[in-house]
């Protein structure tokens, strides 16, 4: 019996890229946006400088509807295709890779281990490659929240966050993501940013409720490794807000 080895051809390209400065990822949701649409925003996305392509975000994804979408963005960009599970359905073979991520704050137990339990056989049987993450929801939460059944941290309180986000690092996840919530208000306090960055030593993606430029900035230079966007470009696609924040991702990279 051999160890495991160290982090797979998705997550190495996404450290090396973040030695370089922030990255970005563009979220897109295969039931709004279906295969041939998805490949378009994708598509549109990476030109404007766009790092890797999440899918996911509703709930009862197929792996039908999953792999189709994969199979189109895959063929439209370079960049890897990384699964945003909603659940086993979720998977597909025809993405590179998969967010193997646990949301800690959630009251539910299959939500936190025992969901990745079931799923790990199937992820290593379809050759996906797994991403450690810890998922931490922070008010208002939005759907994610509801869904998740989650204990959300208060936007006041970046010492709770700081504490999940140590304890993710701790049990060997590699990455952590502090998720306001898709169509959330407003993003992440900064305060709670830079709690976390102050604690750790692995990267942190920051996702929902960033729309414009100076929110992007304001993120960036708290300490987050990455930004995720999604909702913008369900409402107005590839427009100016969207390419105001990759702007903001391109400066912070020195570019």
């Amino acid at each position: 019996m051999t160890p495991r080895d160290g982090p797979g051809k998705v997550e190495r390209y996404l450290l090396d890229q973040m030695v370089k400065g922030p990255i970005h990822f563009t979220l897109i949701d295969p039931d709004k946006s279906p295969s041939e649409t998805a490949g378009k925003v994708a598509e549109r996305a990476v030109a404007e400088g766009s790092h890797a392509i999440l899918l996911g975000g509703s709930t009862g994804m197929s792996p039908e509807k999953m792999g189709a979408a994969a199979r189109a963005v895959k063929a439209a960009v370079p960049v890897p295709v990384i699964i945003f599970p909603e659940g086993p359905g979720s998977l597909s073979r025809e993405a590179d890779a998969v967010l193997f991520m646990s949301l800690l704050n959630s009251r539910r137990l299959d939500l936190v281990v025992r969901a990745h339990a079931k799923a790990a056989p199937a992820v290593r049987a379809i050759g996906l490659e797994p991403i450690p993450l810890g998922y931490i929801v922070i008010e208002p939460g939005m759907r994610v929240g509801e869904v998740g059944e989650v204990d959300v941290v208060p936007r006041n309180d970046p010492a709770a966050a700081a504490g999940y986000a140590l304890a993710a690092e701790y049990l060997g996840m590699r990455f952590v993501y502090l998720e306001a919530g898709s169509g959330a208000p407003a993003p992440v306090p900064v305060t709670i940013v830079e709690a976390v960055r102050e604690v750790l030593s692995i990267p942190i993606i920051v996702g929902g409720g960033i729309r414009s430029a100076v929110e992007a900035r304001a993120l960036l230079e708290a300490g987050a490794n990455g930004l995720v966007t999604g909702t913008i470009t369900e409402e107005e696609g590839v427009g100016s807000a969207f390419q105001g924040i990759l702007a903001e991702v391109r400066r912070s990279r020195g570019g």
